[in-house]
Order: structure tokens, then sequence, then C-alpha cells
């Protein structure tokens, strides 16, 4: 039988979802009631804030709204976690999550029991910064290696940074050993805003490491600018070393990590293991929440292109769109989900979902998913919508449920989602 939240969770739920702000974008206001959207029409009902923006092709954004998709039953594995970032089920039927606050856990299969990773760098947690992602080496299964980034404090303010150790442990307890910092995003900066920090391993075994733009003015900018490591992904051979075709190599006017520019800020960054593309999805400001397709090299726009408008309800620059050398979204949200944590699924438990992007929603409190039909959004279905929850992370395990992390303080849930029983 699928458990739910209890009464007490859902309402602690609703609480952060009205009083945290989410990574890099603000609450649209509340829309006054609307009539159901009919089946087919777009499941977005509220007016966008982009007044006269247009897609740049057909189902750019609003693509029809799909309410008959498959019928899901939510378990809670645990729902002791404060404030997780990110969660990343293990080959043995463990989770590592992290807890923005710097603590990593070890939790068991079944949700009893959380353990305390010891020998985990010291992490600066302020707003926005802390203990964010986790991702695990492709060949954990023989290394044990992991990678986490967090929030560094340095001279001068701080840095997202990323390292590696080797996990160690079982039942009785859990440590990192010989943790190893491979990369710090430079310029070091006094801001905690936007920090990105999402990681991923490449089909070709290269780390891709998504970072923000720090969303301070004096910064915005630095996402055009191939010095920095601001509004940026970078790549990286597992060690921290710069990989010999990295696009950027032997210019002068460019760090060697760089692999594209012109992102504000990713919080949802995944692989289609199948198909080898990376996709990311990036906050805007007030509307234009961004899912693109990342090739290597290219530039993104932001801050000079952007289907979302600045916070006092002026233009973002100069207010255009789209500019030549500079890449389209391949779908964009108006008014914005505040995305975090995606997947591109390719499980055996869902087999309709084959393909499809899962994307968490932190304002817009619910997990998204977008049915693609090869680059293209052609439907969108809302999920987790009762209770309304502000979705953290998504990941698929290795027995293809999907498994969720939703923010409710010190009472954060960790969910499993499986085909509901009898359909």
């Amino acid at each position: 039988m699928a458990l739910r939240p209890t009464a007490a969770i859902s309402a602690a739920i609703a609480a952060v979802a009205l009083i945290s702000g989410c990574a890099g974008s603000r609450p649209d206001p509340a829309p006054a009631p609307a009539p159901a959207p009919a089946e087919g029409a777009p499941l977005e009902t509220r007016p966008g804030n982009g007044a006269g923006y247009l897609p740049a092709f057909p189902g750019q954004t609003r693509a029809a709204g799909i309410r008959n998709g498959a019928a899901v039953d939510v378990h809670v594995v645990t729902q002791q976690l404060n404030m997780p970032w990110a969660v990343e089920p293990l080959p043995d039927g463990r989770y590592l999550v992290t807890e923005r606050a710097g603590t990593l856990r070890l939790v068991s299969a079944d949700g009893q029991q959380l353990l305390s990773v010891a020998g985990v760098p010291t992490v600066r947690s302020q707003g926005q910064a802390g203990l964010h992602d986790v991702a695990l080496d492709p060949a954990f299964a023989s290394n044990g290696m992991i990678y986490l980034s967090y929030t560094e404090s340095q001279p001068g303010g701080y840095s997202e940074t990323l390292a590696r150790a080797k996990l160690l442990g079982d039942a009785a307890g859990a440590r990192l050993e010989n943790v190893q910092v491979i990369f710090r995003q430079l310029p070091v900066m006094d801001s905690e805003r936007q920090l990105g920090s999402r990681i991923v391993f490449g089909n070709d075994g290269k780390l891709y490491f998504a970072l923000g733009e720090r969303g301070e003015a004096v910064a915005v900018g630095q996402s055009q600018d191939l010095r920095s490591h601001f509004g940026k992904v970078v790549r990286l051979n597992s060690d921290g070393s710069v990989p010999a075709d990295n696009p950027y190599v032997g210019r002068s006017d460019a760090s060697p990590e760089v692999w594209t520019l012109g992102h504000r800020n990713v919080q949802a960054f995944a692989l289609d293991a199948t198909t080898g593309k990376l996709w990311a999805i990036e906050h805007g400001p007030r509307g234009g929440d961004e899912l693109n397709l990342l090739k290597a090299g290219a530039n993104y726009g932001w801050p000079i292109i952007s289907y979302g408008i600045d916070y006092s309800g002026t233009p973002i620059g100069a207010g255009i769109t789209q500019r030549d050398g500079m890449e389209q979204p391949a779908y964009y949200w108006d008014p914005v989900i505040a995305p975090s944590g995606m997947i591109v699924y390719h499980g055996t438990l869902f087999p309709q979902w084959q393909g499809s992007i899962l994307a968490g929603g932190l304002t817009g409190l619910k997990l998204v998913r977008l049915q693609m039909d090869g680059d293209r959004v052609v439907g969108e279905e809302w999920l987790l919508q009762d209770p309304p929850r502000r979705v953290r992370d998504v990941q698929q395990g290795p027995d293809g449920a999907i498994y969720v992390l939703a923010e409710a303080g010190e009472q954060s849930p960790l969910l499993r989602l499986t085909p509901r029983s009898g359909g």
C-alpha cells in the first residue's frame, strides 16, 4: 500500500513554499482561480511576464497539456531530512542525500537509518550557499568514489567548489577518505546567490559541472566572459584536469575548463544515457526558465537574450529574445517553475515515459514531465500537486523507480514513485 505524507508534513511543505524563495527565481504572484484548461490545452493559464515576447518556433512554450499519463503511487522512504539538496541512489539500494547546512546522509534502503557521513569538507552555509550536489563516479562499483559540490569560504568571499573522495562504511558508520578538491569557481565573490552546482558525468566519461552567475549586478555580464566561471558549464577529467579537446583550450582570452557559456543559473542538469545528449534547465528571472540542449562551445545568451523580465518589471538588457550566434532554448516557461533537479527517464517501470524529461519545480510546487519527440517538447504533465511539493531533486534508481526530494524544513521527505498497483 502506498504511503502518503502526514497532514503535518503536508502543512510544512506548504509553509516552506510560502516563506522560502527559490534559488535564482522569485515566485510569480499567486494566480486567481481559473477554469480547468481543456484536454490538450496548455496547463499554464496565467499570463506571461514577457508581454509581447513570442516563441521562436511552435511548441517552444506552453506545449499541449497531458492529464492522462501513468497513474503513480507515492511512497515515503523517509521524512527526517533537513532541507535536502540532492539525492543519489546507490547500487545496493541505499541513498546518499546532501543537506544544505553541510551534512551528507547515508540512508538505508528502508529509510529507517540515516547515518551522518564523517569527513565532509567545511561548508559555508548561508542563503543559497551550502552543501549542494552529490554524484557517483562512473566506476563507483569498483572504486567507491563520489563527488560533492559545496560553497567554500575564501579570502574576499567564497566560491563554489568541487571535491572527490572515497565513500567507506556499513550499517555501523560511514566516512569519506582522501578528500581532494579538484575545482574552484573563479573569481571569488561575496555572494551566496545563484550558484548553480549540478554535477553530471557524460557518456564520454568527462565530468560536467554547472555554475551560476552569482546574481549580483557586477557579476551578471560575466556569463559572457570566457575568462570567468560565472554562468558557465565546465568540462573536466575526473581528477579535475582539463580535457585537451575542450572548445576553448589554447585561447589566451578563455578559461580552458569552459564548455558552454551564457547561462543564468543551471540547477537542473542531466544526461540522456541513450543518446549521450546533455540537457540543462536554468532559472530565468520573472519568466524565462529555459530547457537547453548543451553543445560544445555554444552560447546560451544570458543576459543579452531572455524570455523573462527583471524583477522590477523592466526588460532584461535591450529586451530581445534572439540574436545571431546565440542558442534558442528547446523550451521555456513563463511564469517560471523554478527548476531544480532533473532526469531523462529510461527505466522499465514507466515504459510510456521512455525519453521523457522530469524536472522539479520550486515555486512551481510540482514535478514536471516533458514528453519529447526527438529534441522537441510535445507535451507537458504536472505531477505531485496533491499536496503541492517544493521539489528540489529528481533521480532515477537502479530499479527504474523515480526518487524525489521535497523541501519541508526539518521534516523533508524522500519520495519513491512507482506505477500504481493495478494500473
